[in-house]
């Protein structure tokens, strides 16, 4: 994948996203699967936590993929050559799942300044509107709107962070990718998803890239992965696990909730 144009970047700072991008080769893809199958049989009370926040820390295979130099050489043009990774999770729906994401923008609550936060969004099936792609109101980064906590039943976020002005789908470009295939979105960005109506998965695999001069904000000290450049020490540095879903990795992902 050559690094972004000028063009590719202008159409970002206007719109908020680009899609689709090749990434994966198929066998990256298997790799990957296996992952969120295993991660996705354990007992909930350990599976949800790994489902939702730094799943990179228990699985080799997908704390390498944070550093996969197609999708660091494209984020690059959007953040700058210093990058971290803050976090990066799962977001699975089963067929014929009700859960869904309601339409929120990350920046509301991540707690991070400036905004300039990428999210890559790796596809490990295919992802179309009747599975509960993702979507987005393009251009809606360059606006920050009011939020509520509706803690509603099947939304995949944790507090059920939404909008709190009502999105029309007219507004909405579904995000279509296919296996392998990843979109890149703007912190700011509102997005969300609807349940899967299909009759087969929706999986992917989101990646948080942060630029070099992020940092947390409220004096806080978060964990994070130093990618690519320079560490100016905003962030606790992160360990690689020692396999997968190894018992002590598992324990420390526990410890860190």
């Amino acid at each position: 994948m050559p690094p972004l144009s000028p063009a590719d970047r202008d159409d970002f700072a206007r719109s908020g996203i680009l899609f689709p991008i090749p990434v994966l080769g198929p066998a990256e893809i298997a790799a990957a699967r296996r992952v969120a199958e295993a991660v996705r049989a354990l007992p909930p009370d350990i599976r949800k936590p790994l489902l939702r926040s730094k799943t990179h820390l228990v699985s080799r295979t997908l704390w390498d993929m944070l550093f996969h130099p197609a999708i660091l050489d494209t984020v690059e043009g959007l953040v700058g050559p210093d990058m971290f990774v803050w976090g990066a999770n799962f977001f699975a729906k089963d067929a014929g799942s009700p859960d869904y994401v309601s339409w929120h923008q990350d920046a509301q609550y991540w707690g991070l300044e400036p905004d300039d936060i990428v999210t890559a969004w790796v596809a490990l099936t295919d992802s179309s509107r009747d599975n509960g792609c993702m979507r987005v109101v393009a251009g809606s980064h360059r606006t920050p709107l009011p939020h509520v906590d509706t803690f509603a039943a099947d939304n995949m976020l944790s507090r059920g962070q939404e909008i709190a002005v009502r999105v029309e789908d007219h507004q909405a470009t579904d995000v279509v990718l296919r296996p392998g295939e990843m979109s890149l979105h703007h912190v700011r960005i509102a997005h969300g998803s609807e349940p899967n109506r299909s009759d087969r998965p929706r999986i992917g695999f989101v990646i948080r890239y942060v630029g070099g001069h992020v940092r947390p904000t409220g004096g806080r000290r978060d964990g994070a992965v130093r990618v690519r450049g320079i560490d100016r020490g905003y962030f606790v540095p992160e360990t690689p696990p020692k396999g997968e879903l190894h018992p002590d990795d598992l324990a420390r992902h526990a410890a860190s909730r």
